[in-house]
């Protein structure tokens, strides 16, 4: 038993109190984990339509992502120790790539971190994702026969790979983004690889198509 006078009463008091700001730290990171995983489905399901070339579809989902994201920053902002717990950095990140995934096949400029609301990891991030995105409308430009568009394309994934590797601090400042620049390295190389085969396999035909026109032309001449 303490043997100085009120401590019991004193302690109960300051148990309150911590009590009380522990279940508002928790419900504010109930609230924003809830909001960063609509985030992340939202984002997600905006890139899916970017690839469908749903625009209207791909921009009401950036919106709604945007929104929440909002929401989450908000709930989150007064416990910075629950924020840097990583998830609202997923969602950041998550929102970034599907924003960014749109400026690149739009050829629109590229948003910054401070414009897109992001913190600087989640922005490094969503960029290399968001140019490993551009593999999969490439191929689906050159099933088309549009090989100006994805060599335009395969430019862009090439530049935002070569800012990337320029980046070169410790893991803990950039969210692990050399792991995902490793992964975009063999994205674009294999997307390379894909062009390159297309681009020569179309230049032989058409080369096959003109040596067989010009056959036909002269076996038309000889008769």
């Amino acid at each position: 038993m303490s043997t100085v006078p009120g401590t019991s009463s004193y302690l109960v008091s300051l148990g309150e109190a911590i009590v009380s700001e522990l279940e508002e730290a928790h419900k504010a990171r109930e609230r924003g984990l809830t909001a960063c995983r609509r985030v992340i489905r939202a984002s997600s399901l905006a890139i899916r339509a970017v690839h469908r070339e749903l625009p209207e579809e791909y921009r009401k989902r950036i919106d709604e992502a945007e929104g929440t994201l909002r929401e989450a920053q908000k709930e989150l902002g007064p416990y910075p120790q629950i924020a840097h717990a990583g998830f609202l950095h997923d969602a950041e990140k998550e929102y970034a790539e599907a924003r960014l995934t749109v400026c690149l096949v739009e050829g629109n400029e590229l948003k910054s971190y401070e414009q897109l609301g992001v913190g600087i990891a989640a922005w490094l991030n969503g960029l290399a994702e968001a140019a490993s995105e551009l593999r999969r409308y490439i191929l689906d430009r050159l099933r088309r026969g549009e090989l100006d568009h994805a060599e335009m394309l395969l430019r862009q994934m090439e530049d935002c790979y070569e800012f990337l590797i320029g980046i070169d601090y410790p893991d803990a400042l950039t969210g692990g983004l050399r792991r995902t620049t490793d992964g975009l390295r063999a994205v674009l190389e294999r997307t390379r690889g894909d062009v390159t085969t297309t681009m020569i396999q179309s230049r032989l035909q058409h080369l096959l198509e003109e040596s067989i026109d010009r056959f036909s032309r002269t076996q038309v001449r000889d008769t």
